[in-house]
């Protein structure tokens, strides 16, 4: 008998319990209302008074990452930990569904869709843009070294910021919400994973306040995205000569315009223009990097891959705990203009990219979902930087230049184009890269506002039309207002700001996570002791309890000491037949 074959099914129909809602299409009020009144007056703020907005969120940036950068090293290391223990230990053979259930999507599809979740506008804003800068202005503790060590290391940082870490934070968050929505019936909500943890309160005050830092969270992730990738639109139609002097003013317009288109897509479904949108992604970031990595140093590419990796897994332990401890105040800058940035970047959208993985994955196992999870997007993620970000260190390092002023300062919303522009056909293929980013501004958008909707409207797939307008237009009006009120530092510290509450979230997620699957590992094991008692019962003399006295019991475990050994009926003597007379 197979696994499938013997397991009970846990219940996966929503029953609404006691002082819940069942879901319906209206909103949430206490994570509606809470969750906009937080947005819309951050955003009044720091379009109000950007100058004071941006004093304000300078002094909070420097006490959260001055007091509590430890803390984000440390919880980032744990989301690693627990991503591997689930993969490789005995909870992997756990289902995300139903036993019977099996993957909606073929294995090139989901993998196609891990892909598109985690590339995006930050992915091409960063690509080039970041090993340059710690290329020019590497982080305190490598400085001295060659120029060749470190290039080197500017590509495993990148790695390190872009890769395992990133993704392990969201298989966290995924396997929780998969497990809770596909295997317990339960609504696509936050709190409902963190119910063996917090019990009941679950669905009262504190439930509601996890999903508002959900709720918040996702828009501060999704309004930084959308900051840099507007802000990386404006120069590039500068580098094409179709824009001069982008000042705030065209990147508030620039915003406003692809808003519009956004909700437009947004209103139409993930049927359609979601889903037309990120094929369309796919096939214009594939085509952007194919064609620099054979304009660019094709050999030297392939090899710089193949070392950067082998570096990268040596120096893996060290970078994850990596707090620039030892270099005093210049350790500290650094780490909060890239580490700690990206960690409080990750944990912002991790309620987004969570939902969006765990939505696609039903039917997978845990070994599965952790496998691709963390191992496609980071294969993908290393490639891009690999050639993208390779093929600028090799100019710098070995052409005309260009990418470095010469006060070690890197335009990082110009580097893609200034690096495009060396390369063959390189005017057509920064107008692309243009329109690439667009998509990527809007699918990122509309993915992230129909995410809020969901979380504000009793967790129904399926929010009302104006639920999703207020939300798409309020992510723009969020980028906006990071814009005015400092640029690329405020956009950097409202995510690091958004993170620190539901990093708690996560932490405790990361308990509940465990706590579920253990539970359901004991289940499994009583499930098969069970099955090799019935096949062996007839040779010992046992049997199982009655379900009466089964059902009483309140664990696998208890449930097997119900069982008993039967009498065995005494052994009938052997009957003597009466003699007959035979007839004469």
């Amino acid at each position: 008998m197979s696994q499938q074959d013997h397991h009970v099914e846990p219940s996966t129909e929503t029953v609404t319990e006691p002082g819940t809602t069942p879901p319906t299409r209206s909103i949430t009020p206490w994570v509606f209302f809470p969750s906009a009144v937080i947005i819309v007056g951050f955003a009044a703020f720091a379009i109000g008074w950007p100058d004071t907005a941006s004093q304000v969120f300078s002094d909070i940036n420097g006490s959260i990452v001055g007091a509590l950068g430890w803390y984000y090293i440390l919880a980032v290391a744990i989301f690693v930990a627990f991503s591997f223990y689930m993969g490789l230990s005995r909870f992997g053979r756990i289902r995300l569904g139903k036993e019977s259930d099996r993957p909606e999507f073929s294995t090139g599809s989901w993998f196609s869709m891990l892909f598109a979740a985690g590339m995006g506008i930050g992915l091409v804003f960063w690509g080039v843009a970041e090993p340059l800068n710690h290329f020019a202005n590497p982080r305190p503790s490598v400085a001295g070294g060659s120029t060749e060590d470190i290039a080197e290391l500017a590509i495993n940082q990148s790695y390190m910021h872009w890769g395992i870490h990133a993704w392990a934070i969201y298989a966290v968050i995924g396997a929780a919400i998969a497990y809770t929505v596909h295997r317990l019936g339960k609504p696509m909500s936050i709190r409902w994973s963190l119910q063996p943890v917090l019990g009941n309160r679950v669905k009262g005050g504190l439930g509601h306040a996890i999903d508002v830092a959900a709720v918040v969270g996702t828009l501060f992730g999704v309004a930084t995205s959308l900051g840099l990738g507007v802000s990386q639109i404006a120069s590039g139609l500068e580098a094409v000569e179709l824009l001069s002097s982008p000042g705030n003013v065209a990147k508030v317009v620039l915003i406003g315009l692809i808003t519009a288109v956004s909700v437009m897509s947004l209103l139409s479904g993930v049927g359609k223009g979601i889903k037309w949108l990120s094929n369309a992604n796919l096939v214009l970031a594939g085509a952007l990097l194919v064609f620099v990595l054979i304009a660019g140093p094709t050999l030297f590419l392939a090899r710089e891959f193949v070392q950067s990796l082998g570096t990268y897994m040596q120096n893996f332990i060290g970078l994850t705990f990596d707090v620039s401890a030892y270099q005093g105040e210049a350790g500290q800058t650094w780490q909060a203009g890239w580490t700690t940035f990206y960690w409080g970047w990750w944990i912002a959208w991790a309620p987004f990219v969570g939902i969006f993985i765990a939505r696609i994955s039903k039917g997978r196992t845990v070994a599965e979902f952790v496998a691709g999870v963390l191992a496609v997007p980071t294969v993908i993620t290393f490639l891009w930087f690999s050639i993208m970000g390779g093929t600028a260190l090799y100019q710098e390092m070995n052409g005309d230049g260009g990418l470095i002023a010469a006060d070690g300062s890197v335009d990082s919303t110009m580097s893609l184009f200034t690096l495009l522009a060396d390369l063959p056909g390189g005017y057509l293929v920064s107008i692309g890269a243009i329109i690439l980013i667009a998509l990527f501004f809007i699918t990122s958008s509309d993915s992230g506002s129909l995410v809020v909707s969901m979380l504000t409207a009793d967790g129904t797939d399926d929010p009302p039309t104006w639920v999703r307008l207020f939300w798409g237009i309020t992510e723009g009006v969020l980028a906006a207002a990071l814009l005015l009120a400092g640029g690329l530092g405020a956009l950097q510290t409202a995510s690091i700001i958004a993170a620190l509450p539901f990093s708690i979230v996560m932490l405790l997620m990361v308990v509940s996570l465990w706590k579920m699957f253990h539970a359901e590992h004991m289940r499994y094991e009583f499930e098969d002791r069970q099955e090799l008692l019935s096949e062996i019962g007839d040779h010992y003399g046992l049997e199982p309890s009655p379900p009466a006295v089964q059902s009483a019991t309140r664990s696998p475990l208890s449930r097997l000491r119900g069982l008993r050994l039967k009498q065995r009926p005494a052994k009938a003597e052997p009957s003597t037949p009466e003699p007959t007379t035979p007839e004469e």
